[in-house]
């Protein structure tokens, strides 16, 4: 009888061996208060019990959950710190959100656009980095640039309803052909919905059939 040949290293420990390696080069830590955790956890245990369920999607908004604790903390960081590398931990948020979506994907993923000078100022878009993991899962088009924001508005989450309504109008364009696409578009938070609907109303108008948005949190 022949002897069996070695096959070499099982997947699982070369899985386990890898995960160790990246958590030497680049440990993971908990994108709420930055203690360590296991390799591809977002959240420690702690901040894990801030998170709140959101509600079903309504009003053609996905959104894992509601805005607050640990999530907003790590937000929050990840805008204005700014911390790049909670990227990757949020963008897994939406990763598992994706479901819904998988029966009727989306043909094209689209981030809310900065303003040139913002995002200069920041040196990215949050939106732009947590769309493109999506794309990529859903097997979309990426389309960073699809949307412009023409004009510099004033922070939303410093606003009343009304004047976030007045502060987005003319403050978007298309800037790619969008006929018979199905749009997912993707920003950070939904508090009023101000923005979103003023994106989409610019998308349906370049010819998009349909438009959804995907958002971590939503407002309560």
């Amino acid at each position: 009888m022949r002897p069996r040949r070695d096959s070499g290293p099982s997947l699982p420990f070369v899985r386990h061996f890898l995960e160790s390696l990246v958590s030497l080069i680049a440990p993971d830590v908990c994108a709420g208060c930055d203690a360590r955790t296991p390799v591809m956890t977002v959240f420690c245990p702690d901040c894990a019990r801030t998170l709140v369920p959101a509600p079903a999607a309504r009003d053609g908004v996905i959104a894992p959950f509601v805005y607050g604790g640990a999530l907003a903390k790590a937000i929050g960081s990840f805008k204005y710190d700014p911390r790049v590398d909670r990227a990757r931990p949020l963008s897994h948020l939406l990763l598992g959100a994706l479901a819904p979506l998988r029966r009727d994907p989306p043909t094209h993923v689209v981030p809310v656009p900065l303003h040139p000078s913002r995002a200069a100022l920041r040196g990215f878009n949050q939106s732009a980095l947590l769309a493109a993991p999506v794309a990529r899962s859903l097997k979309a088009r990426f389309a960073p640039t699809a949307l412009a924001r023409t004009r510099d508005t004033a922070p939303q989450a410093s606003l009343g309803r009304d004047t976030r309504l007045r502060n987005l109008d003319h403050a978007f364009v298309a800037r790619a052909p969008l006929r018979g696409a199905r749009v997912l578009l993707v920003d950070d938070v939904r508090t009023t919905g101000a923005t979103l609907d003023a994106c989409a109303a610019v998308l349906r108008d370049a010819g998009a059939d349909d438009v959804r948005s995907l958002v971590l949190a939503r407002t309560e």
